[in-house]
């Protein structure tokens, strides 16, 4: 889930505890180019207060008229399809002629709806998953705990939309030196949520870069706390084997879709060793990227983080990091 999302649920969940209607609107399908995914969403009360984003263009202004002038989801919730011919599209800011289509449900602050939100917002925050279910022929919402993110299914047929919400992607990072504050500061602009584990609390209290989770703890602890799932990469840069192996011996018995290591090819040969008698697995020890980053000849920290995070893209997105370099020479 994007950040964007979790704060639309979280404001939604707020206006329904301070007794104010209002609406949630899901983007179910796009024809054509669209500025925002499928399963964006977006809330608004009847003060004209917004949270999110549907398009990025015209739609939400028009959206917010429809709605308070009770011409959309005045009672139940409602398909509704924004740029159906060329001159719509244009009109609200679709490009290429492309098209949105949407569910928006009128939420009232009862109880119900209250605790349905806030069960939503306790799974994220335990980097679980959740369904919701919305049945607009019958009017009504419910929830599925699921053990893994699925993509947004839409039944036109039954008027059923079935969403399931996931963890953001996190970048736990072990140790609060220089190269974390750059990784933190770069993967703060992807959308990861970011957590920086290190026992030294004053290099902690030194960390300033805004939005970013610090935990004071043992690495293998935090890890699993808080970065086991499929969501989750795990990085370990504090150079000092004492901390970093006891995060990584916990890190790659999870789910975590990268795990990696700073240090040179001798340093991560000895950790490798290191991490043999710690009982791990081949397999297990065969998940660790390090030397860390991809080898772009990086020497300072700014750098030796954009070659960090360039690593953890290509896994995240499941491109080989040596065809992508490959890829990219045979293009100069």
């Amino acid at each position: 889930m994007h950040a964007v999302d979790e704060e639309v649920l979280s404001r939604v969940h707020q206006w329904l505890i301070d007794g104010r209607s209002c609406w949630l609107a899901t983007v179910i399908g796009t024809w054509g180019s669209s500025p925002r995914p499928v399963g964006s969403l977006l809330g608004c009360d009847r003060d004209g207060s917004i949270v999110g984003s549907l398009s990025g263009g015209c739609v939400e202004d028009d959206l917010l008229e429809k709605l308070t002038r009770g011409e959309l989801a005045a009672e139940r919730a409602q398909f509704f399809t924004y740029g159906v011919s060329a001159e719509e599209s244009e009109k609200f800011g679709l490009p290429c002629g492309g098209s949105l289509l949407i569910v928006i449900e009128p939420l009232k602050p009862e109880p119900e709806t209250v605790e349905h939100f806030a069960h939503m917002l306790e799974r994220l925050t335990a980097r679980q998953s959740v369904t919701r279910i919305v049945d607009l022929k019958a009017g009504s919402f419910a929830y599925r705990d699921v053990d893994q993110f699925k993509p947004l299914l839409w039944d036109e047929d039954q008027q059923l939309l079935e969403h399931t919400y996931g963890p953001r992607s996190q970048l736990f990072i072990i140790g609060a030196g220089m190269v974390s504050k750059y990784l933190a500061q770069m993967a703060s602009n992807l959308d990861y949520r970011i957590t920086v584990c290190d026992p030294r609390q004053h290099l902690l209290d030194d960390f300033d870069v805004p939005g970013v989770n610090l935990v004071a703890d043992m690495p293998d602890d935090a890890v699993r706390a808080g970065a086991s799932d499929s969501a989750s990469a795990i990085v370990a840069l504090t150079h000092d084997p004492r901390i970093d192996d006891m995060g990584l011996m916990e890190a790659l018995k999870t789910d975590a879709f990268y795990i990696g290591a700073m240090g040179s090819s001798r340093t991560s040969a000895n950790r490798r060793e290191r991490l043999k008698q710690l009982d791990l697995s081949d397999a297990e020890i065969d998940r660790l990227h390090a030397p860390i980053g991809i080898a772009i000849g990086s020497k300072t920290p700014p750098e030796i983080a954009i070659s960090i995070l360039a690593e953890i893209t290509a896994v995240r997105s499941g491109t080989s990091p040596a065809r992508s370099l490959a890829a990219a020479a045979q293009t100069v």
